[in-house]
């Protein structure tokens, strides 16, 4: 079932404003790309890479912190184990990974017209995850409240161009930490009917997730199929702690899908370089990935890449800068080459504002991230400030520009049709095609139409309000929050939920750090 979004009212300024955001891009439940990803690094090149990463994993080790039956678990299999610190033999995660790691699953929705495949030459597009602040231009930066939280489910489930509801896109400060999870996740079931991602911050919050999700899709489903893709952060340089493990270990005997994901600030937490940088990111994944496999043998994992470059000046993050790019580009083939799908982030700013900055900085890391092959572009829409905030104007601005890209990947049109000779031919030299029967036939879907950029005359644009780009996304969120409808869903799954959340919240304590 695709979504489209609802007429505005009719007349005057709204109607024109209408008519130039209906969409001509075809509306799909995830992207198939026709193009091919971009390699910038030579087969020489990557098996440089392949081999030093196994030369950390074998003479440097990664730590596996607090969490004991990791350690057995990988020493039972062949690796040397001391104390905390675990050394692979040369080539054993890549094998293990190979062996059994899935190359494509499908992330199931409780819809399942909006089911996705992950993986392969598929892309899907998910809103920006984690950030404790939310700014709009009505109200400014201010803490991230659970009624956020459910707007921004809200906005990812109008748009057509958000392939999952995403997952922590907020956190709900106004909810203690320890029964938060369950109100995001109730809150994806029940306003959303896309995929969506679980909680990690601990395994018995991996497992309330399980549960819930389980009385909306059936315990029996969930137990054979993927119904959430959670994000599983390595604690980089060079380690994995026991939240991450055990929240990748409850998923994975579930056979739930983790992301597995080198979380890295260059020069600080990797070296400055792009080949190192790509280095450690593909240690640290090949052992968490092989912990999975391990746990359960099959059971999907991405292999996910989150690089950004720094101030030498202050230490902090910065993004659209040419280095994190590289990166990307040369993870996303490591990760073709080791068989699984890849992850790696979307429109990604510093900027506080959706100012010129942002749009700069997220196109620079976004087109990257389209052309180098990603399949789960986490963070596609909302990111200000560096992840600390998550923007309603930007969400709409970035989703936009996520539909556009929807028509990029398909590539090149060859068939009698794309080829318009009988149009060429028809006109002439001389002449125009605006009347053909070929431009006729092709005029609604010949090309991809912004729902946010104004293209009308300056007089035009002045008459309706000399909106920029950013107050004209304010008004879109707001008519798409009060057009919104929630999708049906079964009463006694409402219920369950509701009762096994108010159960949960009397047993957990109320903690907010």
């Amino acid at each position: 079932m695709s979504h489209e979004p609802r007429g505005r009212r009719s007349g005057g300024r709204a109607a024109r404003q209408a008519e130039r955001s209906s969409p001509s891009t075809e509306v799909q439940p995830f992207l198939t790309r026709s193009i091919a990803p971009v390699e910038i690094v030579s087969t020489e090149g990557l098996e440089l890479i392949e081999h030093n990463a196994d030369t950390i994993l074998q003479e440097v080790g990664i730590d596996f912190r607090d969490y004991p039956a990791a350690l057995t678990l990988l020493g039972d299999a062949g690796a040397d184990v001391d104390g905390e610190r675990v050394r692979f033999p040369r080539g054993m995660c890549r094998e293990i990974v190979m062996a059994t790691a899935p190359a494509t699953y499908t992330h199931h929705a409780r819809n399942p017209s909006r089911s996705v495949q992950v993986g392969g030459d598929a892309t899907v597009f998910v809103p920006a995850y984690g950030s404790p602040f939310v700014f709009d231009m009505d109200e400014g930066r201010r803490y991230a409240t659970i009624g956020d939280f459910v707007n921004f489910v809200k906005l990812a489930q109008a748009s057509p161009h958000m392939h999952l509801s995403g997952g922590t896109v907020v956190e709900p400060v106004d909810i203690p930490v320890s029964k938060r999870h369950l109100d995001m996740v109730y809150s994806h079931l029940r306003y959303g009917d896309k995929p969506f991602m679980g909680s990690v911050t601990e395994a018995e919050r991996a497992q309330d997730s399980i549960d819930m999700a389980g009385l909306v899709f059936g315990a029996e489903f969930v137990a054979n199929n993927t119904v959430m893709t959670s994000l599983i952060n390595a604690s980089s340089p060079m380690a994995w702690d026991a939240t991450m493990l055990g929240a990748a270990e409850t998923y994975a005997r579930s056979m739930q899908a983790t992301m597995i994901s080198p979380f890295i600030l260059a020069g600080a937490m990797a070296p400055v370089t792009v080949a190192g940088v790509a280095t450690q990111t593909l240690a640290e994944a090949l052992a968490g990935m092989t912990f999975v496999q391990l746990v359960n043998p099959g059971a999907p994992v991405v292999f996910g890449s989150f690089a950004s470059s720094m101030s030498m000046q202050t230490g902090a993050p910065t993004f659209g800068t040419p280095e994190p790019a590289l990166v990307l580009y040369t993870v996303g083939a490591l990760a073709r080459r080791l068989g699984v799908p890849f992850r790696s982030g979307g429109n990604l700013c510093a900027s506080k504002i959706p100012d010129a900055q942002a749009a700069a900085e997220s196109m620079a890391t976004f087109i990257p991230a389209l052309m180098g092959g990603v399949n789960f572009m986490l963070h596609s829409a909302g990111w200000l400030e560096g992840g600390l905030a998550m923007g309603y104007e930007k969400f709409v601005i970035d989703a936009d520009q996520c539909g556009l890209a929807g028509k990029l990947v398909k590539g090149v049109d060859l068939s009698e049709n794309g080829q318009a000779m009988d149009a060429i031919r028809d006109v002439g030299p001389g002449q125009h095609f605006l009347g053909t029967a070929h431009t006729l036939a092709n005029f609604e879907t010949a090309f991809a139409r912004s729902e946010v950029a104004n293209n009308d005359s300056f007089e035009q644009w002045e008459e309706d309000g000399s909106l920029d780009a950013a107050q004209r996304a304010n008004g879109i969120w707001k008519q798409m929050l009060a057009d919104y409808e929630a999708p049906d869903l079964d009463e006694a799954a409402d219920e369950a939920m509701l009762d096994f959340m108010a159960r949960r919240k009397e047993e957990l304590p109320d903690t907010f750090g």
